[in-house]
């Protein structure tokens, strides 16, 4: 799957599951903050930006904080209910008339057998070739069900997309 980035978010951003291959920032760089749960995922990122030990169901910012908030292929690493909590999250250090952006996959199953999504990111200066995988209970999760996580959080999807199995969605708070 291919995705294309430019550089087109505005202000200062929060990426939830930033770490390993740190893709929002390595194109927006200093204006990142990356949080990850894993160090090891934070370790394996760039050094281009900012990046915090941290569980994206209690993040350590106060309220307001960012102008945009970022999950790029995060939300397939958390159960159904992590994923609700991290939205609240989300939505909670986000400023009023704030962004958040997501991209993802839908996952039908990953209980018995790993899945897994080849993905050819083009950044303005630079493609990155690399495979998300995932394996365990609870793990499912769709296109229609991420967009009503948020939607039931009263923000307002503005973009939706959705081919083959990948999505994107942003919302204005």
């Amino acid at each position: 799957m291919n995705i294309t980035l430019n550089n087109d978010i505005k202000g200062k951003i929060l990426d939830i599951g930033g770490g390993g291959e740190g893709i929002i920032g390595r194109l927006y760089k200093n204006r990142v903050i990356a949080v990850d749960n894993s160090q090891n995922e934070l370790d394996e990122a760039p050094d281009c930006f900012e990046k915090r030990l941290m569980d994206a169901e209690s993040l350590d910012f106060p309220d307001s904080s960012f102008d945009s908030v970022t999950a790029f292929y995060s939300f397939m690493f958390m159960s159904t209910e992590t994923r609700k909590k991290a939205a609240e999250e989300m939505v909670r250090v986000l400023k009023k008339g704030g962004e958040i952006h997501i991209w993802d996959v839908n996952i039908i199953n990953a209980e018995k057998e790993p899945f897994c999504i080849d993905l050819k990111i083009c950044l303005p200066e630079e493609i990155i070739e690399t495979t998300y995988g995932v394996m365990g209970f609870g793990l499912e999760q769709s296109f229609e069900k991420t967009k009503d996580i948020f939607e039931n959080l009263n923000l307002i999807c503005v973009l939706d997309t959705e081919n083959e199995s990948n999505f994107y969605l942003k919302f204005i708070k």
